[in-house]
């Protein structure tokens, strides 16, 4: 297995990512190879360094704030293109990157292409609720989609729930602005329609019961789940701000909130970011893991380990299968 590392791609490079790609290390079982200026990455490793890590170079980097489009064009030997031109080669399993998230989308999407029975790739996001783990997408890469192509996303949302999650018989929801058949704008209407030929869909949900029914799989375009997935990070970082500034700064004063520590340990951890790590962009010929811009050491740590376990579990073959199987909706 070799895992390609956009070691230049975030707000962080390549220091957290390098750092990240060591922290995982010890638990890969094949290699890191990190894509990027040899010289600012190889004064970051220990000597020696660990045998699962290699550097491939990489003349240039892809910034954050620059076009998509015009960066692939103009940047051929960037750390985000040469990791994507492993995979096409075959000398990688997946990409990781924390860079310009338009440009790993579409850079993901001209080298490698929609696997067939696929129109529209789409971010899967991982989220936390009551119950346990849930996936949704499109989080971001097609915001401008048809009805038909919710079809596409709960199939391949399917497949990840039960290679990943280890679903056994899971379901749809469409988010929407209710429960009723009858609810949403005629694009949500058109989508109902369409997924409810199927005996996996479990019909509409509302925002707020994502995160306290029992949830396998929610689709809806990239425009809505992109919002959905950036407010509920700014709430989750809310609230914890608001627990650690309504606590006293007087070391004293502090003790007896002490104990509070360890309540609110697990409702941390299962709110941040870092804890999963990259959200798979599906339905490619290949396999990409989109982080945070900012990730830390233990967010691209915790998403080389994600992806290992998507590249063992083989998620894009079964993904692939599934997707060339008869009997899928037929589209107009």
């Amino acid at each position: 297995m070799n895992l390609a590392l956009d070691a230049m791609g975030g707000d962080h490079a390549p220091n957290e990512i390098v750092a990240g790609a060591l922290l995982a290390a010890p638990q890969i079982q094949g290699t890191i190879t990190l894509v990027g200026n040899a010289d600012s990455i190889t004064p970051l490793l220990p000597k020696p360094t660990p045998p699962q890590i290699a550097i491939v170079p990489a003349s240039q980097v892809i910034e954050m704030d620059e076009s998509p489009v015009e960066a692939i064009r103009r940047k051929r030997d960037s750390s985000l293109m040469v990791a994507v031109e492993l995979v096409k080669a075959g000398s990688a399993d997946a990409m990781i990157s924390a860079g310009n998230t338009g440009a790993a989308t579409a850079a993901s999407l001209l080298a490698w292409r929609t696997m067939p029975g696929v129109h529209r790739p789409a971010i899967a996001a991982l989220f936390p609720n009551k119950h346990r783990e849930f996936v949704l997408l499109d989080a971001g890469a097609s915001p401008d989609v048809d009805p038909s192509h919710m079809v596409e996303f709960a199939q391949m949302g399917l497949v990840y729930a039960r290679t990943m999650l280890g679903r056994t018989d899971p379901k749809v929801h469409l988010l929407n602005i209710g429960e009723e058949d009858s609810k949403g704008n005629s694009f949500a209407k058109q989508a109902h329609k369409l997924l409810s030929h199927h005996a996996w869909f479990g019909g509409n949900i509302e925002g707020k019961d994502m995160f306290r029914q029992h949830v396998d799989v929610v689709v809806c375009d990239a425009f809505v789940g992109n919002i959905v997935l950036k407010t509920s990070e700014g709430v989750a970082e809310f609230l914890m701000s608001s627990i650690r500034d309504a606590l006293p700064d007087n070391p004293i004063a502090k003790l007896p909130y002490l104990p509070l520590r360890s309540l609110f340990a697990p409702i941390r951890k299962k709110v941040d970011y870092a804890e999963y790590g990259g959200m798979p962009l599906l339905g490619l010929n290949g396999l990409t893991f989109i982080c945070h811009g900012r990730s830390s050491a233990k967010a691209i740590k915790n998403a080389l380990l994600f992806a290992q376990r998507a590249v063992k579990g083989q998620l894009l073959d079964k993904m692939r299968e599934s997707m060339a199987a008869p009997g899928r909706e037929s589209r107009k």
